[in-house]
């Protein structure tokens, strides 16, 4: 592999679509992938993501502008040549049947090993290390269709590892996963990225994870122009904000995660500190209460050493409860009655 620190995959004034006869769906893109580098793009359904990955990858051919892998311009290398340079894992859930995990992750090996694909040993041993490497270690003869759908991402990934490539590009690698499932591909493409200094795109809808786990993120949606940065700037400059709120989902600059409110809410104090004060606010907010520090006629006190939560409207305490549940039953209750007297 070439070295790692004069590599970038980037774009000149690029401009992404299907054909030259329609508009561009995103033109006057200029990003730029470096070698270790984990960077996650970002944006609503239908805004180009999996448009832009495709020219990335060398699929469609730019509309206009150019993209470059280190020195090479895209239009000018052979599919062979790219093949060394970018290993790509697109969105199709992996449906192989008869297949090995190791016959499998040796498909990325296809580059190196000449017209009638003979593995020599020092192709097989890297097959092995990148089947260990992904976790799958023990899995090198285990049938694909006999794998859950992370198991299967992972022998994916692995395959993309070992054709060694400075640049791994990924469409929604973990669109169809259960949440812990995403969780480990996610943290073991931002581990491989750091440690085998291996550039890094994937593109995910999973916003919240993507501000703690990504180095930078693209922010693509229609007619506007791609925003990155690294996540921290992108929240402060209010670009998430204005990507991805909508009318009842705010999304809160504090806490970096999306709110899902109502238009009306009434004011609650919380009196308590620690974990139980935490979940009792969420779960009130969820209710549609905004949960304040401030003094107001609607107070709930947490004890978080008894666990206990009592309701008091202008001070007079209304009952005290030994769950979140049982204490949200009956706010809603006393809620409705002094609505009713007011």
């Amino acid at each position: 592999m070439e070295n790692p620190d004069t590599l970038s995959l980037r774009t000149d004034n690029l401009a992404v679509g299907y054909d030259k006869i329609n508009p561009p769906l995103h033109q006057d893109i200029n990003v730029k992938v470096k070698a270790g580098e984990f960077i996650c793009l970002l944006g609503p359904n239908g805004a180009g993501k999996s448009t832009l990955i495709k020219t990335l990858s060398g699929f469609l051919k730019p509309i206009n502008g150019s993209v470059w892998y280190g020195e090479d311009k895209i239009e000018d290398i052979s599919e062979a040549h790219r093949a060394k340079k970018v290993s790509v894992v697109l969105t199709d859930r992996v449906e192989i049947q008869n297949l090995t995990v190791f016959e499998l992750v040796a498909l990325g090996r296809t580059p190196y090993t000449g017209f009638f694909g003979k593995l020599q040993k020092e192709d097989v041993d890297k097959v092995h290390k990148a089947i260990e490497e992904v976790g799958l270690a023990g899995y090198a003869n285990k049938s694909i269709d006999k794998m859950s759908d992370g198991e299967r991402q992972k022998a994916m990934v692995a395959k993309a590892l070992v054709q060694e490539t400075p640049f791994i590009i990924l469409d929604e690698p973990a669109a169809f996963l259960d949440l812990p499932a995403k969780i480990e591909i996610m943290q073991l493409l931002r581990r491989l990225s750091h440690e085998k200094k291996r550039g890094i795109l994937l593109s995910t809808h999973d916003l919240e994870m993507a501000l703690q786990i990504a180095d930078k993120i693209w922010l693509l949606a229609q007619g506007r122009t791609l925003q990155k940065g690294i996540p921290e700037d992108l929240v402060l400059s209010n670009d998430f904000k204005c990507f991805f709120e909508r009318e009842g989902i705010e999304f809160d600059n504090v806490t970096g995660t999306f709110l899902y409110h109502r238009v009306e809410r009434q004011q609650i104090t919380i009196k308590g500190t620690g974990l139980a004060s935490t979940w009792v606010s969420r779960a009130l907010y969820r209710v549609g209460f905004e949960p304040v520090l401030k003094e107001c006629d609607w107070q709930i006190q947490v004890s978080n050493t008894s666990k206990k939560y009592s309701i008091h409207f202008k001070e007079e305490l209304l009952g005290e409860y030994a769950s979140i549940e049982a204490l949200l039953e009956e706010l809603g209750k006393q809620e409705a009655l002094v609505k009713n007297f007011q």
